[in-house]
């Protein structure tokens, strides 16, 4: 977790901060963890990254377009030099708040918060390390379904057990709460919301701004209708995905190897997925979308043994945790990928 120097810290350049612009990884943990923070000082803007892995100098107009005063990036590994120089240029300071070991320089000038980085690592996502800035009891529940979703239990689950016992299951495992509650529903559908147009995302931002309980994201009304529409599209397709997965299934394998395409990348998911329903067995999933394959990688120690694969691979790029990681190569590599990588099981 960060320290009390590093929390002091965040909250003065938070109460400096009079136009920010939060960035923020495209996922749960990456919103939850902008929701905390705007919540926290009631002003500001978000921006969901979807370029991978790293985030790109081609963002920085948004900055211009929306006048900031203040860049916050959350939770994203990369982020390329252009991008802090451009801020450099500009005398705008950058705060940046992750939990990735990806070995990456970061400018002197940058304010960066990593435990990550620590001598003593442990796994935290960065939406503990926002609630910890903020402190805002009423906001813990956001902070819990941010954790959860990035595959981690927080101590102040045992809270939200009290307060919400109808919306969590007789488990800590974090993949079992995600797939088999009604907490993990919540976290879906925010999910699932990410990977809406535009102008959606944007009205489930200020949606977020404004909720008071998980119970408002769960029940559907006319404020969250598009999320939960969304959600429904993205499931039906989602199961339909992982019954293939588990079809190719084979008990005397420790890997198990899941190719799809089609106009959904949900590869993090199936392979979150099979991952629980098979928790001693290495998940490897790929998305082919045009010539490239985005992977998602699953299993103990599987960050070394990807980044190992793909190191021959060119173009490829990747990152992540020790035990979740993503990749991208291309397409034509996709089975070199496979057998170079199942060498690790022999």
């Amino acid at each position: 977790m960060l320290n009390e120097k590093q929390v002091n810290e965040i909250r003065e350049h938070l109460e400096a901060a009079q136009n920010p612009l939060f960035f923020f990884d495209n996922d749960q943990d990456g919103l939850c963890s902008f929701s905390l923070l705007q919540r926290y000082i009631e002003r500001g803007k978000g921006i969901s990254i979807k370029s991978f892995p790293e985030l790109t100098k081609e963002y920085f107009r948004k900055v211009n377009e929306l006048n900031a005063d203040y860049i916050f990036i959350l939770d994203k590994a990369v982020v390329s030099d252009e991008f802090f120089e451009e801020a450099h240029k500009m005398n705008i300071p950058v705060v940046y708040i992750d939990h990735h070991d990806a070995g990456m320089k970061v400018p002197d000038y940058v304010n960066y918060y990593n435990p990550a980085l620590d001598k003593i690592k442990k796994y935290e996502p960065v939406s503990a390390f926002c609630y910890q800035v903020t402190g805002k009891k009423e906001d813990f529940w956001i902070a819990v379904i941010g954790c959860i979703c990035d595959a981690y239990t927080p101590p102040f689950y045992e809270q939200f057990k009290k307060d919400y016992p109808d919306l969590v299951i007789d488990s800590d495992d974090p993949l079992d709460i995600f797939y088999t509650s009604s907490l993990g529903k919540i976290g879906q559908i925010l999910g699932a919301g990410l990977k809406d147009k535009t102008t959606n995302v944007i009205s489930m931002l200020k949606f977020l701004m404004k909720v008071k309980t998980p119970y408002e994201i769960l029940e559907e009304n006319s404020k969250n209708y598009t999320m939960h529409k969304r959600f429904n599209e993205i499931d039906r397709k989602f199961r339909n995905l992982l019954e293939k997965a588990e079809s190719v299934y084979n008990n005397s394998e420790k890997v198990i190897f899941f190719q799809y395409s089609g106009d959904l990348s949900i590869s993090s998911e199936v392979a979150n997925a099979l991952k629980q329903k098979f928790p001693e067995k290495t998940i490897v999933v790929g998305y082919v979308t045009g010539a490239k394959v985005n992977i998602s990688a699953r299993g103990k120690e599987v960050k070394r043994k990807v980044l190992e694969v793909i190191k021959d691979l060119e173009g490829a790029t990747g990152g992540g945790h020790d035990e979740a990681v993503g990749a991208k190569i291309n397409a034509d590599d996709w089975e070199t990928f496979k057998k170079k990588f199942s060498r690790f099981f022999k």
